[in-house]
C-alpha cells in the first residue's frame, strides 16, 4: 500500500512540533514546580486561591498523589485550633463577645506587624478583579478599622487606597476620619468632608471634639484645603447656619498658621476683598508677617473712615484682631503715638460697626457704639503698657477697668494683658495683696462674658499647675487657694461641668494637696443651693465620698454641709456606683 509523504508532513514539520512539544513541557514542569512550592507552605489549603492553584496543577499534568502528600504533611490547622480554643474559652464561662474580640484584636496587632504593601498590591495583579473575600470584610466594623489604620501607616498601598473607596462607596464614609485614608481619592474626600461638616454643624459639643481631627485632615494639603475652603465660603453665604460655616473656616486657617503654613491669601481671595486691591494688598501683608505695621494700617484706616467703606466683615477676622491684642495690650508694646488712634479706629470699627445687608446690597452701617468702643479701648491701653505701673495704682484705676471690661473686645484683651502679666517669673513674689489686682480682674471677666469662661479657666488651670519656686511652701498654698477662689466665682456664673470636672481629675490623679480640695469643697458648698441637675451630681458627689475629703471638713453647729448634700443627692438622684 503506498502512503502519501503529505500524511505525515515533511521533515521540518516534524521537527517544528517535537520544539513545540518540549517547550510545552518546559512550560507545564515550570508551573508544576511553583504550584507544588505554594503547596508546601503551611495551611495552603485555607488559602483562597487553592482552587485555582489546583487547576493550573492539573492542567500542568500534575499527579493528584504529590498534592494530596504536601497539603496533607503542611496542615498545622491553626485557624481551626483557634475555632477550638475559643470554644474551649466559651465552655468555661467566657462570654462570646469577648473571646471573638480578643482573637480580632490579637490578629490586628499580627496584621499591623507584618503587613506588606507590595505583597497587598499584587493581589490585584493576580486575581484581576476584586477578591470577594475583601467585600466580605469591609462589612464588619473591625476590619475596616484595621483598614483606616493601615491607610494611616502606608498611604501609597493600592490595595488599601481602593479599599477604602470601596467603604466609602458601601455608605461607611461617615467612619472615615484619618488623615491619610481621607485625603487619598477626590471622591472619598467629598464624601467625608461633607458628612465631617455635618457633624460639626450639628452642636458646640461635636465642634469642640471633632474640630482638631476636621482641620488636620483639611489641611493634610493645598488641594483639600483649597476644596474645603471653597465649600464652606459658599455654604457661609448662606442666610441660616452660615455664620458657624464661617467660625469653622476661620479655625481651620488658625490651625494652619499654628503650625507655620501661610493660607491667608486663600482666605482673602475666595472673600469679597478682591474687589478692594489696597485692603486686599495690606491685610494680606500683615497676616503673612504675623505683625501689624503703622503703613498697612494706615492703608485700612483711610478706607474705613471714607464716606463708602469696604464691608466691615473683611477685617473681622480672628487672625488679624489676634495681632491688635498684641500690639495694644502686651506690657510693654509700643505703638508711634502719631498712629496709635489708627489702630484704636480699626480694633473698634472690626468689632462694633453692625451692617445690613439685602440682596448683595448695604443697606445700612450703625456705628453707635464705635466711638464709645474706642474710648474704652484707648483707656484700657493706656494702663496696660503704663511703664512702671504697679498694683498698688492700678487699684486705684480698677472703677474705670471694670467698666471698660464690659465691652468684649476690652475683656479679651485684659485677659490677654494678666495672662501675660502673671507670667512673669517674679510677679507674685512682689505681690502685697491676698488677691492680686490682675487675678480680680478675672472675676469682673467671668461675671460679664460668657464665652471668656473657658479661656479664664484654661489661665486658672496653667496658674494651679505652675510650681512658683521663688514662694515658700506657705506661700504657694495660699496661691492656690486664692486660684480657686477665681474658680468657685467661675462656677457661681455659670461654668459648672468644667471646673469640677478639673477638680475631680485632679483628685483622681492624686498629685493634688487634698487639703486644696477640701478648701475647694468647702468654698462651693457655701454658694450652691437645690435644685442639682444630675449631671452635676454624679461629678461633685464623688468627690464628696471620697475619705479624704467628707471626714476631715469640720463645720460649726448641727448642720453638716456634706451629709446634707448627700442625702439630697440620696433622696433625689438615683447613684450610679
Amino acid at each position: 500500500m503506498d502512503l502519501d509523504q503529505d500524511d505525515f508532513g515533511s521533515a521540518a514539520e516534524w521537527g517544528d512540533q517535537q520544539e513545540e512539544g518540549y517547550a510545552q513541557g518546559e512550560e507545564d514542569a515550570q508551573v508544576q514546580q511553583e504550584c507544588l512550592q505554594k503547596f508546601s507552605t503551611r495551611d495552603y489549603i485555607m488559602e483562597p486561591s487553592i482552587f485555582n492553584t489546583l487547576m493550573r496543577y492539573f492542567q500542568a499534568g500534575g499527579s493528584p498523589e504529590e498534592v494530596i502528600r504536601l497539603l496533607s504533611d503542611n496542615y498545622t490547622a491553626v485557624a481551626q485550633t483557634v475555632n477550638l480554643l475559643a470554644q474551649w474559652l466559651i465552655q468555661t464561662g467566657v462570654e462570646p463577645v469577648q473571646v471573638q474580640q480578643t482573637v480580632e484584636n490579637h490578629l490586628k496587632t499580627l496584621l499591623m506587624k507584618q503587613f506588606d504593601p507590595r505583597k497587598a498590591d499584587s493581589i490585584f495583579t493576580e486575581e484581576g478583579e476584586t477578591p470577594a473575600w475583601l467585600e466580605q470584610m469591609i462589612a464588619h466594623p473591625t476590619w475596616r478599622d484595621l483598614v483606616y489604620q493601615l491607610t494611616e501607616a502606608h498611604p501609597d498601598c493600592l490595595m488599601l487606597n481602593f479599599t477604602v473607596k470601596l467603604i466609602s462607596d458601601a455608605g461607611y464614609h461617615g467612619e472615615i476620619t484619618g488623615v491619610a485614608a481621607a485625603c487619598q481619592q477626590l471622591e472619598v474626600f467629598s464624601k467625608v468632608l461633607c458628612t465631617s461638616l455635618a457633624t460639626l454643624l450639628d452642636g458646640e459639643d461635636n465642634l469642640a471634639e471633632n474640630l482638631p481631627q476636621f482641620a488636620k485632615m483639611v489641611c493634610h494639603g493645598e488641594h483639600t484645603y483649597l476644596v474645603a475652603q471653597v465649600l464652606m465660603s459658599v455654604l457661609a453665604q448662606e442666610g441660616q447656619g452660615g455664620w458657624a460655616v464661617r467660625r469653622i473656616a476661620q479655625e481651620v486657617q488658625h490651625f494652619a498658621q499654628e503650625r507655620g503654613r501661610d493660607a491667608s491669601r486663600i482666605s482673602l481671595a475666595l472673600g469679597t476683598a478682591a474687589s478692594y486691591p489696597q485692603l486686599c494688598q495690606a491685610l494680606g501683608a500683615m497676616l503673612s508677617k504675623g505683625a501689624l505695621n503703622p503703613a498697612d494700617i494706615t492703608v485700612l484706616f483711610n478706607l474705613f473712615t471714607s464716606v463708602d467703606p469696604p464691608p466691615v466683615e473683611l477685617i473681622q477676622v480672628p487672625a488679624f484682631l489676634g495681632l491688635f491684642m498684641d500690639s495694644l495690650f502686651k506690657p510693654g508694646a509700643r505703638i508711634n503715638p502719631d498712629h496709635k488712634h489708627k489702630y484704636i479706629h480699626i480694633l473698634a470699627y472690626a468689632v462694633s460697626v453692625v451692617e445690613t445687608w439685602k440682596k448683595d446690597r448695604r443697606v445700612s452701617v450703625n456705628q453707635d457704639e464705635l466711638k464709645s468702643t474706642a474710648k474704652a479701648v484707648e483707656t484700657v491701653h493706656s494702663l496696660c503698657c503704663a511703664e512702671n505701673k504697679g498694683s498698688s495704682e492700678l487699684v486705684a484705676e480698677l472703677s474705670a477697668l471694670y467698666k471698660c471690661i464690659r465691652f468684649p473686645v476690652v475683656a479679651m484683651g485684659v485677659l490677654k494683658w494678666v495672662d501675660w502679666s502673671v507670667s512673669e517669673p517674679k510677679y507674685f513674689q512682689l505681690q502685697t495683696h491676698c488677691t492680686p489686682v490682675h487675678l480680680a480682674l478675672l472675676d469682673q471677666i467671668s461675671t460679664c462674658h460668657q464665652l471668656l469662661h473657658p479661656q479664664v479657666l484654661k489661665l486658672l488651670v496653667k496658674l494651679l499647675e505652675t510650681q512658683h519656686s521663688q514662694l515658700d511652701a506657705m506661700e504657694q498654698l495660699e496661691l492656690k487657694k486664692t486660684l480657686l477662689d477665681r474658680m468657685v466665682h467661675l462656677l457661681s456664673q455659670g461654668y459648672v461641668l468644667p471646673v469640677v470636672t478639673y477638680i475631680r481629675t485632679c483628685l483622681e490623679k492624686g498629685d493634688t494637696d487634698i487639703s486644696l480640695i477640701r478648701y475647694f469643697v468647702t468654698e462651693v458648698l457655701d454658694v450652691i443651693a437645690p435644685p442639682y441637675t444630675s449631671d452635676f451630681v454624679q461629678l461633685f458627689l464623688p468627690i464628696l465620698e471620697n475619705d479624704s475629703i467628707a471626714g476631715t471638713i469640720k463645720t460649726e453647729g448641727e448642720q453638716h454641709p456634706v451629709t446634707e448634700f448627700i442625702a439630697h443627692c440620696q433622696s433625689n438622684f438615683m447613684l450610679v456606683d
